[in-house]
């Protein structure tokens, strides 16, 4: 078993968990010296339990108070028809269903292990390594706070039936009173989005002149994790023909689960040049003809192709023999078309990000934000955007009808993929559109996850370095880079295909007294990111810079990165002895099985961080 020797890194940080020091210089100032960590989860990152008694037929299994619904793959199996009962919700107000109701379970728990098991934990593991990661580095049980929320409902049913932003506001403060300093906010996936909810939603709670003191108090550092800041297309696939995230269900089954659920439309894809008035402000705002709020769009949105997109989201392909019964709301978008139709043409319709969002396709409106709608930076002290990139991620689909009824009545016939600055077809062939510098994370295009860089300001400082341990030989440096307000920044940097390298987009000078900074870690999967132990140790090392008293710069320094847990300790068989003698040795205790386990950091390491001031 391998021994854990974290005793610099535990008592270093300490200094983030403690009072400052009395009398020295190593002390830091009041409201700085303890601060919390508040995890908001993605998309079907917590677990639902139920909330009734359930008797399944022909099943052994039945569904009781305070079982695991989401997610308990052995009653899924077993137990299909009432699994599904405890999952969906009505379209249209999004109540339970009559005979089971679920709710989010509580504390890290609810986010650590979705289906615990011997086999299962492991493969439904999403925060369980970031929990560890803080356990071995010596963050105190209470520094450390979840705020689970049911991922099914839309945000404005959130706050309504849950109260889940009156309850976040209060976990903020709760944890400024606790722990004595601001709070770190560690949002992933649609976390982010409803993180971005909160923040406007705090807009209507707090006085005008007090919102930036309240954001100032409570917060002091945003970590934007696998973002989908213009939203994701595999939503589009979710929506119109099933996506099963691997569970033993049909796409159909999955289909009808997912349209149920409210925060399918929070996802959908749209334009960066669209806005939708705020529905608090309709008294003072155009409003269209149907009564929801005006979608306006700049001059860009009409000059640029698909929305700025690589390509159109939705193709759908309509055969020659109308099914109007089938597809009344797609065929009345598009009556224009039918010539081709009544001559026996089959027609393709089509549709960019904005006809997605601004209803041609699907429409969502919400009292306190419409959120396909482009996000501004929030005025935070501190943001860091991070995800991954140079993944073959999908941007467009072709639809056609199947001939069956719903949630079967439309198939996929292709598949529009990103990757390596191409756009592919599903057969392997090029595709014509606007591909960008680089692919996206796999699940979210590089498109909607790369926006917050607009974020920052006209001049930016990138550094590449690879995401192993390295000494600094492979470090690339770039200051003070032209960035165009709306325009990607490319960095103009060598890289070797055997390496994984993360890239560092910084900016300290633009906003006085605020930072931000975009993180792009290639090869890095958007729902295994909240898992990368290279993340883990960049989050890490940025906080113990950010709050040390003698840091000699706004950033941690990429010059190098040695190991920082036994764990980063590794045998080297060229050499025959521990990689990073200058921090490793080779220490056997029993239960060791091979010669890198019993690579251990040396004792003598007590200077170990002070590389990171």
């Amino acid at each position: 078993m391998r021994g854990g020797h974290v005793t610099i890194l535990a008592a270093s940080f300490l200094l983030l968990l403690t009072p400052a020091a009395h009398g020295g210089g190593g002390g830091f100032t009041q409201g700085q010296d303890r601060l919390s960590g508040i995890i908001i989860p993605g998309f079907a990152s917590t677990q639902l339990r139920a909330w009734s008694i359930l008797d399944c037929p022909y099943s052994p299994l039945d569904f009781n108070p305070l079982d695991l619904v989401w997610l308990d793959t052995t009653k899924l199996l077993s137990a299909v028809n009432c699994w599904l009962k405890c999952m969906l919700l009505d379209p249209y107000n999004q109540t339970d269903h009559p005979d089971c109701k679920s709710r989010p379970d509580s504390g890290l728990s609810a986010i650590t292990e979705l289906d615990p098991g011997y086999i299962t934990g492991p493969l439904s593991s999403v925060w369980k390594e970031w929990v560890k990661w803080c356990i071995e580095f010596g963050i105190e049980a209470n520094a450390i706070i979840a705020v689970p929320y049911d991922w099914r409902l839309p945000p404005s049913k959130l706050e309504e039936r849950d109260l889940y932003f009156h309850k976040l506001k209060l976990t903020f403060e709760t944890a400024l009173k606790l722990r004595g300093g601001p709070s770190i906010v560690f949002a992933h996936s649609l976390g982010n989005n409803v993180f971005r909810y909160f923040l406007e939603w705090l807009k209507l709670e707090i006085a005008p002149k007090m919102y930036m003191k309240w954001l100032d108090d409570h917060i002091h550092a945003y970590f934007a994790v696998g973002a989908p800041l213009l939203g994701a297309t595999e939503t589009v696939k979710a929506t119109l023909s099933g996506f099963t995230f691997g569970l033993p269900v049909s796409e159909g089954t999955a289909r009808l689960m997912f349209n149920s659920f409210g925060s399918s439309v929070w996802m959908m894809p749209f334009s960066k040049h669209c806005r939708t008035n705020n529905g608090y402000l309709k008294h003072f705002s155009v409003r269209s003809k149907k009564g929801h709020a005006a979608h306006l769009c700049d001059d860009h949105e009409f000059q640029a192709n698909y929305s700025g997109w690589p390509t159109n989201i939705v193709n759908i392909e309509i055969p020659s023999t109308r099914g109007d019964e089938a597809y009344p709301s797609i065929i009345g978008t598009a009556q224009v078309n039918m010539s081709d139709m009544e001559y026996g043409f089959p027609t393709q319709l089509s549709f960019s990000a904005r006809e997605v969002s601004d209803g041609t396709l699907s429409y969502h409106k919400d009292p306190v934000l419409n959120p396909l709608t482009p996000w501004d930076r929030p005025p935070l002290k501190n943001i860091f955007c991070i995800y991954g990139v140079d993944l073959k991620t999908e941007v467009g689909y072709y639809f056609a009808p199947s001939g069956k009824p719903y949630p079967d009545n439309w198939i996929i016939t292709d598949v529009i993929y990103e990757l390596e600055g191409s756009l592919y077809s599903r057969s392997g062939n090029l595709v014509e559109g606007n591909p960008g510098a680089t692919s996206g994370d796999e699940t979210v295009p590089y498109h909607s996850l790369s926006w917050c860089k607009n974020w920052l300001g006209s001049k930016v400082n990138i550094t590449r370095a690879p995401q192993s341990e390295h000494d600094g030989s492979d470090v690339q440096v770039q200051l003070n880079v032209e960035h165009q307000p709306e325009m990607d920044v490319i960095p103009n940097m060598t890289r070797s295909p055997r390496v994984k390298y993360i890239t560092y987009y910084e900016d300290s000078e633009s906003l006085p007294g605020k930072r931000t900074a975009v993180w792009e870690l290639d090869k890095a999967n958007h729902r295994n990111i909240v898992r990368s132990s290279v993340l883990m140790r960049e989050l890490w090392l940025e906080m113990w810079h950010d709050i040390h008293p003698d840091k000699k710069s706004n950033f941690v320094t990429k010059a190098t990165r040695g190991p920082l847990r036994d764990e980063d300790c590794y045998w080297d068989y060229g050499k025959a002895r521990c990689a990073w003698p200058e921090h490793c040795e080779y220490r056997y205790l029993f239960g060791d099985v091979h010669l890198g386990q019993s690579c251990r950091l040396k004792n003598s390491s007590a200077d170990l961080l002070l590389h990171y001031v």
